[in-house]
C-alpha cells in the first residue's frame, strides 16, 4: 500500500510512494497524522467488562489488527519500515508494531513458531508415512493380482513362406489364435452372386 498525493491509500502498484522531494508539506503531514492515527487506535487499553466472550474468541485489539491487516496497512508499515527514503518515520512504525504486539509475550511468541508447530509437523509426518505405507501396500497387492500377461495379446506377425501380393512374406494383424483360420480372402468384401448366375 502506499500513499499518493491526495493522501488516499492505494495499492503500490497503482499509486506508488513518492520520492520525499517530490512530497509536499501537506503530503508529509497526511502521512504523521495517519500513522499516529494508527498509534493511538492500538494504544487504546482493553476494556476486560466490555471484552466477555467465549474463549478463543477475538478481543477488539485483535479485529483491529485483523482490519488493519485487510486494509493493506501492514504492507505499508513494513514499507516504511524498510525503505531507507522513509526513515523519518521509524519511530512511528516502531512504536506501532510494538502496540501490535503488546499482548504477547516473547516466551509466547517463540512457543508459536517452534513448540506447538514442532509438535503438529512431527504427528503429520508420522500420518504421512502411514498413508504413504498403506498406498504401497496395495499397489503390490495389486501387482500381485494382475496376471502377468493378458490373453489376447495382439501385435503383427510375418508369416515367413506365404508370400502377400508381391515378394514380400504375408504380415498378420491378428492375434495368433486366429492364424489357422488365415486366408488371402480374410477382410475382403464378400460379393453376391444372384441365384440366376449360379452354375447348374
Amino acid at each position: 500500500m502506499g500513499l499518493g498525493a491526495g493522501g488516499s491509500l492505494g495499492s503500490t502498484d497503482s499509486c506508488p510512494m513518492q520520492d520525499w522531494e517530490q512530497r509536499q508539506e501537506e503530503d508529509t503531514l497526511l502521512i504523521e497524522r495517519i500513522l499516529l492515527l494508527v498509534r493511538n487506535v492500538l494504544h487504546v487499553p482493553p476494556d476486560p467488562a466490555e471484552e466477555q466472550g467465549v474463549d478463543g474468541d477475538a478481543s477488539v485489539h485483535d479485529r483491529v489488527l485483523w482490519a488493519l491487516h485487510i486494509s493493506g496497512m501492514d504492507d505499508l508499515l513494513k514499507f516504511l519500515a524498510s525503505a531507507p527514503a522513509e526513515q523519518q518515520w521509524a519511530l512511528h512504525v516502531l512504536e506501532i508494531i510494538s502496540l501490535m504486539f503488546r499482548d504477547q509475550s516473547p516466551e509466547q511468541l517463540a512457543a508459536v513458531g517452534q513448540g506447538q508447530g514442532g509438535a503438529e509437523c512431527r504427528e503429520d509426518t508420522r500420518e504421512l508415512q502411514s498413508l504413504r505405507q498403506r498406498e504401497q501396500a496395495e499397489q503390490r497387492a495389486r501387482v500381485l493380482q494382475r496376471p502377468s500377461r493378458h490373453s489376447r495379446f495382439r501385435g503383427s506377425y510375418v508369416i515367413q513362406g506365404l508370400k502377400a501380393i508381391g515378394e514380400h512374406d504375408v504380415v498378420f494383424h491378428k492375434g495368433l489364435h486366429n492364424l489357422r483360420s488365415y486366408s488371402h480372402d480374410l477382410g475382403k468384401e464378400t460379393h453376391r452372386v444372384p441365384r440366376r448366375r449360379w452354375a447348374p
